[in-house]
């Protein structure tokens, strides 16, 4: 493990304090090229567990996965113009292979709309093969000018999803459960706390006809878009000529969705649960739930090895920490760095007494426990963790959510972070007033009565409450 150094305390300085837990608790580190990551193990430990409960959630709703094309040709991103304008600064082209010119340019993927909805082109051809559910999980690249590791990067690992429907209804109908299927996932897996509702048009994916985000709140008060579902309705349907002949025999557009979620949850999870010193990660997650260390080799190391296996049959992810080449002092902090939940520490003086020492993760406390009972204390433990990082999250939103009534209002209280709720009348003039000067946007419009009413912008009478803030 790489040598231990002080973290940057969170209130000192908010991002050098991310690099440094990214780092330290050897999560990822930059790549040889600008804007590239590499995932370490233990970083790829938490998104392979955020993957496979993720993945299961997606199949329960008899989505299917499947693998599509990194190269694309840039004629299909040109059939839907309002995608490729969206998406045109961002694009990675390859232009020669194989030493020779390419006839066509081809698009390293930054999402797959264009590709997968040429293949359901074929795929569809009457009312029986809808709905069409498909999955894959992969790798994009979007030509960041901005990297930050886990948040923003050139190349970066997701899944998305797309659907196609007889209906428009039923296109948005599959939309809000793919909304929900982030909203649970985030909740109750990462235990972090998110506003759900739907984009405004200036911030709408491009193509789209409607986009609904789960929009997490930071440590340092800036909101964070963890997961979007997009509507497409017809318009990908007429780009690409998805047709199928109708039960009355009429020929029909199909309605399309999209939905995705990257890498950046994980950014998510330690801007969430991350404190001055190091990650705190849900149980949920945890490669390691439980972390065993003797402090010296002979029977606490014997008596540790029995209660690995005791924990292992309880189905917990266990870890036997014997360098004992390293200080005690140093393997304990090399684990509260990496967030284990748990620690289950035991030496000769423990063992005389019949007990060990039981190490919280979250909140540091450390308690004695008899031997006979450890095993049942960690497992319970766990699932006290499980739901105090969560309540914790859902306070700080609480508690950084506040309700502004002026422009001037607004301009005073950003800089301090957190959500800001307010009236909207829904133009974009007064969208775009919103940002000027205040560097934030909308984040969601939420289903919720407006709370004056009238527009905080012009006056004009309000039709939508929205979420203001600073973003990543």
């Amino acid at each position: 493990m790489a040598k231990q150094a002080v973290l940057t305390p969170q209130g000192e300085d908010f991002p050098q304090w991310y690099q440094d837990v990214v780092a330290r608790a050897e999560l990822a580190e930059n790549g040889p090229s600008r804007g590239t990551m590499v995932i370490r193990p233990w970083g790829y430990a938490i998104w392979e567990l955020m993957q496979a409960d993720m993945d299961r959630r997606i199949k329960a709703t008899g989505v299917q996965n499947a693998y599509f094309p990194l190269f694309i040709p840039m004629s299909f991103l040109e059939k839907e113009a309002e995608h490729v304008e969206g998406f045109a600064p961002e694009l990675a082209v390859v232009t020669h292979g194989g030493g020779e010119k390419l006839a066509e340019p081809l698009v390293v993927r930054p999402t797959s709309e264009t590709v997968i909805n040429h293949l359901f082109a074929k795929w569809i051809q009457g009312y029986r093969d809808l709905p069409l559910l498909i999955n894959q999980w992969a790798n994009v690249v979007r030509w960041e000018l901005r990297p930050r590791i886990l948040l923003r990067t050139t190349e970066f690992l997701w899944q998305e999803g797309h659907t196609a429907h007889a209906t428009y209804e039923e296109a948005q109908a599959e939309t809000m459960r793919m909304l929900e299927v982030y909203r649970a996932f985030m909740e109750e897996t990462l235990a972090v706390a998110v506003v759900t509702g739907e984009k405004s048009p200036q911030e709408r994916f491009a193509g789209a006809d409607r986009t609904y985000t789960c929009e997490g709140l930071m440590r340092d008060g800036k909101a964070l878009q963890m997961g979007t579902s997009h509507n497409l309705g017809h318009n990908f349907a007429r780009a690409f000529e998805i047709t199928y002949s109708s039960a009355e025999g009429t020929r029909e557009y199909v309605a399309t969705t999209s939905w995705g979620s990257s890498t950046r949850m994980l950014g998510a999870v330690i801007m969430v649960h991350g404190d001055d010193h190091g990650l705190r990660l849900p149980p949920a997650i945890a490669p390691h739930q439980v972390v065993l260390l003797a402090l010296s080799d002979g029977e606490p190391a014997r008596q540790v090895d029995k209660l690995a296996a005791e924990l292992r049959g309880e189905g917990v992810r266990v870890h036997v920490d014997n360098r004992f080449h390293l200080s005690f002092g140093r393997r304990s902090v090399d684990w509260e760095l990496k967030g284990v939940p748990v620690r289950i520490e035991l030496g000769e003086r423990e063992l005389a007494a019949g007990q060990a020492t039981l190490v919280r993760r979250d909140t540091r406390e450390k308690r004695p426990e008899p031997l006979d009972g450890v095993v049942r204390a960690a497992r319970a433990l766990l699932d006290e963790l499980q739901t105090s990082l969560h309540q914790e999250s859902l306070r700080f939103r609480d508690e950084h959510t506040a309700d502004v009534t002026s422009l001037d209002e607004l301009h005073a209280r950003i800089g301090d972070g957190g959500f800001f709720r307010m009236a909207w009348c829904g133009s974009e003039a007064c969208e775009q007033a919103l940002g000027e000067g205040t560097g934030a946007s909308i984040r969601a419009i939420v289903d919720e009565p407006p709370p004056t009413s009238t527009c905080l912008v012009d006056g004009a009478p309000a039709t939508q409450t929205i979420l203001v803030a600073r973003a990543y």
